[in-house]
């Protein structure tokens, strides 16, 4: 493993150092740092050309300022933006936060929702379910990403900022999202015609009645969870995780993930207490996570089981699910004093910029001033993303399901269950391993069109701001910075694969 490591690492250094090299010398061609000074009418134009040489060096060739750039890089030393005169790492490490801030839920939403949904296509071949899903994906997939921003911001913030300011009961809506619900489940769960329409009919019920008691009692105006949300979600949260990995029939299992559930909506009430009289901060959180992933291990250490492992994992699922859940339920009771502050003006669906300017904000209502503001953009990116990782994990699980192990542990005997779980679902995975960490990199480098659009100071805007200025050191640092994370991501595919895989093994 360390030779492999330090083989890589090598690799990986001599690579950039050709790239840098070469860009160096690209961007000296494609760059002109004196163009403003040329057309400026200044009497003073010369002087002024001639300190701006000074100080870029563009008295010296290109190769002696990339040595010089080079070895005050290594240095840590990583230039400065001239027109601005900030330093570079100060920008970079600004515009990286801004871009994960916005990339990490867009692409964590991205990969649960695409691989669920394609496992279940995939499952269904040749259904409507599946012809649906087929149609959606590749309308999505070819669907570019500046004109899903522009309409979402035309009619989604507007339309939803009006509907929040003024809330009615569209009957006719809500009967058309419940029906839609209705078939999804339908055609996910399939099966005979009467099984269908069982799972139709309850799908639609239960939609309608949730809808409508959200919009009767003006949980538009008002949202918030609650305990009893918390309570009814984990519970829900705990017999599917459950009925997912371990079934139904592993009792011990089954219980260490509802002793989770209770245990999570016991300590909702003392934790309103934590949260007001300490002042939180995302140090706090991290913590508290810890010790429920901890005490959700715990708990299914105790119940044991005939595979203790399946109810510590149950437990500390359900664990997570719920933590989740307490935190937006604290974030969403600063939704009235969010709604009415003069710096939001009744209009909290944002459409540009990470945070309200001049927000007078605790650390709960800056978490849902930052949500207001990704809501959009992480939207954007999840439409075009979903239908990716949908088509990819169809085509892996559809190649898995006519491999020979798979007939043979259905041969044997094992549920539907455990043969899609335990078997095929692994192996399916294994195309994603090569495809998520570059995609997460890539975003991490930046969604250029997203972040225009809405106004992020992320990465991509760095790198589009820094060209027009005719600034190096910035480009230069970004294309070091993606390149190096590139070659990360590819590192951590590798791993991956070993991890999925036990027959692939990394080494030198």
């Amino acid at each position: 493993m360390a030779r492999f490591l330090a083989r890589r690492l090598a690799l990986a250094v001599g690579i950039l150092l050709v790239l840098s090299f070469a860009i160096y010398g690209l961007l000296d061609v494609a760059l002109d740092p004196l163009s403003d000074l040329r057309e400026n009418p200044a009497p003073n134009r010369d002087e002024m050309i001639a300190n701006r040489v000074r100080l870029l060096n563009l008295d010296l060739p290109w190769y002696q300022r990339y040595l010089m750039w080079l070895g005050d890089f290594v240095r840590g030393d990583f230039g400065l933006a001239w027109k601005t005169m900030q330093p570079v790492g100060s920008l970079v490490q600004s515009a990286v936060a801004t871009s994960i801030q916005l990339i990490f839920a867009a692409t964590i939403i991205s990969i649960l929702t695409g691989v669920t949904i394609g496992l279940i296509s995939a499952l269904r071949q040749y259904t409507s379910f599946d012809y649906v899903i087929t149609f959606i994906s590749f309308l999505l997939y070819s669907l570019p990403v500046f004109w899903v921003a522009v309409l979402l911001k035309q009619f989604f913030a507007i339309g939803v900022n009006d509907y929040i300011a003024a809330p009615t009961i569209n009957w006719p809506a809500v009967i058309i999202a419940s029906v839609v619900s209705g078939l999804f489940w339908a055609g996910a769960l399939g099966g005979r015609r009467r099984k269908k329409l069982i799972v139709f009919g309850s799908a639609f019920g239960i939609t309608l009645a949730l809808l409508a008691a959200l919009l009767l009692s003006g949980w538009v105006s008002n949202p918030q969870i609650g305990i009893v949300g918390i309570a009814l979600g984990s519970v829900a949260a705990a017999l599917a995780v459950t009925s997912l990995f371990a079934g139904i029939n592993n009792r011990r299992a089954l219980y260490a993930a509802l002793t989770a559930a209770v245990v999570g909506a016991i300590v909702w009430w003392p934790l309103q207490w934590l949260f007001v009289l300490v002042e939180m901060n995302w140090l706090w959180m991290v913590g508290l996570l810890a010790l429920a992933m901890v005490i959700c291990a715990g708990i299914g250490w105790l119940y044991g089981g005939p595979d203790r492992n399946v109810s510590m994992r149950g437990a500390m699922i359900v664990g997570l699910f719920t933590s989740v859940l307490i935190f937006l339920d604290r974030v969403l009771q600063t939704w009235p004093q969010y709604y009415n502050a003069s710096e939001i003006n009744g209009r909290p669906i944002a459409t540009l910029g990470a945070q309200t300017p001049g927000l007078n904000a605790d650390f709960w209502m800056a978490q849902l001033d930052r949500a207001t503001h990704l809501l959009l953009p992480t939207i954007a990116l999840v439409l075009i993303s979903f239908a990716t990782y949908t088509r990819y994990e169809r085509g892996a699980m559809l190649e898995v399901l006519n491999q020979d192990y798979i007939r043979t542990a259905r041969a044997k005997g094992l549920s539907e269950r455990v043969v899609i779980v335990r078997h095929a679902l692994r192996n399916a995975l294994m195309p994603l391993a090569s495809v998520v960490p570059v995609d997460f990199i890539t975003l991490i480098g930046g969604a250029v069109i997203t972040e225009t659009i809405f106004s992020w100071a992320g990465m991509g805007r760095l790198f589009i701001d820094s060209m027009n200025n005719q600034e190096v050191d910035p480009v230069m640092f970004y294309i070091m910075l993606t390149g190096a994370l590139a070659m990360i991501a590819n590192l951590i595919a590798d791993f991956l694969y070993a991890i999925i895989d036990p027959r692939i093994r990394v080494n030198a």
